[in-house]
């Protein structure tokens, strides 16, 4: 079920928030957490049934061997070090199975000359992230920083529906707190309004704003041949954009939703686009998959500890793993080493006592994070590389309206006629690409919004939710981040 669907924002939210309080009203607090998970299970098989039992079995599994790790026996410590090591396995190779085996297969029959059929399994939804939520969560027992908790109120942190299909990746100890604490049980006035106020606002970024971006980057990745210069930029700032409110108006309508039920889920975006350096990005981009490559890829490969050799070494294969675990494909692998790459770059560069003026710093990194999202997006490389072509080596094509330049300047590399022919529209691109960059660089983060409930306010949720559900009805999407 999408958080941009009617039976969504009409039915299904209302109802379980109905009902969850009223179970609360009547002190029925474990049937109010059994009621989250049911429902938030029938949100997940919404899309399809089929792997509802993937879920199920995947969550009881960690949930025993998460209790096992926690179990105090120091004489087990070696078994215990066996069974994290045997349930980390099975939990990457089963989103390996589905995630990866297609591109395992053929890069096999490359490499070998063989002819194995593709499975062509269908990716199971949110797979990804409530892979990587229980792997840390087994990590953590190991290490002693859990308590024992029981089933259903493990089954509540894995499936809670407003982060359960992309996000964010959440910890076991920014939830289950709040899950236990009364007063969350009760109705927040404050918090319903705060929670409409960010979800309106997500669902305006998703619908109104993202969507609109990816009508041109389909065109110009997807459909277009070739791409003049203005082109193929209008091209990449359009999936730049797109990437950045699609996956941040989803959060927002994760941390909105969340606040109904007095939930506070972790910030996911901090302004990245405001970045005036790679590692300030990953600071502001999708912090809580961050946090999880740092504190469980980064750091047990070695972190920082062993010399500079060693450092570079291990940023350079979290990141990979990071792109590895974007999209089965050689695209968001590379996009990784580009990364990796440039934190390497940065770290030999500050080490030498190097700075940059602030301004210059903020536009070699916008321009650096959207060259690589083009890999990011590309579904081959020949698509990665007609953009990039376009963007350094295109045709300059400029409006006809303009033709009168040709009395002034003798430029014969500039040809006048159907600007933006390719991605199909004129004027209204540029100026959506400019109005995208003014939100993006002179708005606040959601997280910093407050509101008063005053008229203004009102009627400002009313202006975002009127759109947002007029624009639904003409557009049918998908959030990208269900791809990963």
């Amino acid at each position: 079920m999408l958080f941009n669907s009617y039976e969504f924002i009409f039915a299904f939210l209302p109802i379980t928030f109905f009902l969850y309080y009223y179970l609360n009203m009547k002190h029925l607090t474990d049937a109010s957490k059994a009621l989250l998970v049911l429902s938030s299970l029938f949100f997940y098989s919404w899309w399809e049934i089929v792997y509802l039992p993937l879920i199920l079995g995947s969550m009881l599994i960690n949930y025993v061997a998460g209790r096992s790790l926690t179990t105090e026996n120091d004489d087990k410590r070696v078994n215990k070090k066996r069974l994290l090591t045997i349930s980390i396995i099975a939990n990457v190779a089963l989103l390996g199975f589905f995630k990866y085996s297609d591109f395992f297969i053929t890069n096999l029959d490359i490499i070998t000359g063989s002819h194995i059929n593709l499975l062509h399994l269908t990716l199971p939804l949110a797979i990804s992230f409530f892979t990587f939520q229980q792997i840390a969560y087994l990590v953590d027992s190991y290490r002693g920083k859990t308590n024992e908790y029981d089933l259903l109120d493990y089954a509540l942190f894995v499936t809670f529906f407003p982060q359960l299909i992309a996000g964010p990746i959440v910890h076991h100890e920014e939830m289950m707190p709040q899950f236990a604490n009364i007063r969350n049980k009760m109705m927040n006035y404050k918090n319903i309004a705060l929670g409409l106020f960010i979800f309106s606002i997500g669902l305006f970024k998703k619908v109104v704003i993202a969507d609109t971006f990816a009508v041109w980057a389909t065109v110009g990745f997807d459909t277009a041949q070739s791409l003049a210069l203005f082109e193929a930029w209008a091209t990449s700032l359009s999936y730049t954009f797109q990437l950045y409110f699609d996956f941040s108006g989803y959060t927002d309508m994760a941390i909105g939703a969340a606040l109904l039920f007095n939930i506070r889920l972790p910030i996911n975006f901090n302004s990245p686009y405001k970045a005036t350096n790679i590692q300030d990005f990953w600071r502001r981009w999708h912090m809580t998959l961050s946090r999880f490559l740092r504190d469980y890829v980064y750091v047990p490969l070695g972190g920082n500890r062993n010399g500079d050799l060693r450092t570079y070494s291990n940023l350079m294969a979290t990141f990979m793993i990071g792109g590895l675990w974007h999209g089965a494909g050689w695209t968001f692998i590379l996009w990784g080493t580009l990364h990796g790459f440039a934190i390497v770059l940065h770290r030999s560069w500050h080490s030498l006592g190097f700075r940059m003026n602030t301004l210059l710093a903020w536009f070699i990194t916008f321009n650096f994070i959207n060259f690589s999202w083009i890999f990011f997006r590309a579904k081959e490389l020949d698509d990665a590389f007609k953009v990039l072509s376009g963007m350094f080596f295109g045709e300059i094509v400029l409006p006809s309206q303009l033709h009168f330049l040709i009395a002034y300047f003798n430029w014969t590399n500039i040809r006048y006629g159907n600007w933006m022919e390719a991605v199909g529209h004129y004027f209204e691109t540029p100026l959506f690409l400019l109005f995208g960059l003014f939100l993006l660089l002179s708005t606040k983060n959601s997280n910093q919004l407050t509101i008063k409930a005053n008229k203004r306010d009102v009627l400002f949720i009313t202006l975002l939710l009127g759109s947002s559900l007029i624009y639904m009805n003409a557009h049918v999407s998908e959030f990208l981040y269900f791809n990963f």
